[in-house]
């Protein structure tokens, strides 16, 4: 589907419930809640589905949207959710074959819903929206507006990844034109970190290995130190972008800890490594500059295996 498709077969139908992925960042929930208000503007009813993995960073901006109990919905969206494997925690099940439409921007998307709008040269999945909200209302409210800057600004670490492009500026540019609150966005999302975080920080960089000459680097995760800085998941928002700042660093690798004995990779490259690939080896996805995958492995073994990936398509 285009976003036009996308926009007919939504203004076709009512009673929605609107998905994001486990774990969500702020392009997830940011598209999601303004296509949720879009909807409304049009007189439909649409809510977001519960995600227990919210963090209270975002909770502040968008937790109106979340579907009350008892709501009967008619008709399923996923919004940047790639696959089945993403469906947040406690809908697996209940979502399972039943997506009608998935818009995303991730082009390892599994193509898992009965009808797919994906775009995978956009940096966030916002910029669908955005545009899929265009030709629903002929443009967007202030509300709006912030729920798409948080979606694009998110996915692009402030506009300096470079996934961007001149198509992201120009989203960015009518969400300032229709009023977001850009500035306290930019200070409450990118610029006030606790000290928690901060003490995580300064462990980052004093522990974190190099292999490779130093092309790749690795920082490991345990829930022992995540523990020790008593850290939440507001605390380690993008903290896979750290260890890619490192000068000759090519490749990076945030190996967390999680429960049941499983490890969550998340791995960041620049031009010369694609990492959505190195990820689909272990079941995994994404972009090719950031991707991420969850292994029923220890952290070591998972940091073996990727490091040994990675060498062998350095350049």
């Amino acid at each position: 589907m285009t976003t036009a498709d996308a926009a007919r077969w939504l203004k076709e139908r009512d009673g929605f419930i609107i998905v994001t992925h486990k774990r969500p960042d702020g392009d997830a929930l940011g598209s999601a809640a303004a296509l949720a208000e879009g909807l409304r503007r049009l007189g439909k009813t649409a809510y977001l589905m519960d995600n227990p993995e919210t963090t209270d960073r975002y909770l502040g901006y968008l937790g109106e949207y979340f579907a009350p109990a008892g709501y009967e919905y008619r008709h399923i969206v996923a919004v940047d959710t790639a696959s089945p494997g993403l469906f947040p925690v406690g809908h697996e099940e209940e979502l399972d074959g039943t997506v009608e439409l998935c818009i995303d921007h991730h082009p390892s998307n599994s193509l898992y819903a009965k009808e797919t709008c994906v775009d995978g040269t956009c940096a966030a999945c916002g910029e669908l929206v955005y545009d899929i909200l265009l030709y629903l209302n002929g443009g967007i409210t202030a509300k709006e507006a912030d729920y798409l800057y948080i979606a694009v600004s998110t996915d692009t670490g402030c506009f300096a990844y470079a996934n961007v492009t001149c198509r992201t500026f120009q989203c960015a540019a009518a969400c300032c034109a229709a009023g977001a609150r850009v500035h306290a966005i930019n200070k409450d999302i990118f610029r006030t970190k606790t000290r928690n975080r901060i003490g995580l920080e300064s462990r980052i960089f004093t522990d974190m290995a190099f292999y490779a000459d130093g092309r790749i680097a690795v920082v490991m995760l345990p829930k022992t130190l995540l523990a020790a800085f008593s850290v939440d998941e507001n605390d380690l928002e993008d903290i896979a972008a750290l260890p890619g700042i490192v000068e000759g660093v090519e490749a990076s690798l945030i190996i967390r800890e999680l429960d049941d004995g499983q490890t969550k990779v998340s791995m960041r490259s620049g031009e010369t490594v694609n990492s959505s690939d190195i990820c689909k080896k272990f079941g995994g996805g994404g972009h090719a500059m950031a991707a991420g995958c969850t292994l029923n492995k220890p952290m070591d073994e998972a940091r073996d295996a990727f490091v040994a990936e990675t060498e062998k398509v350095l350049p």
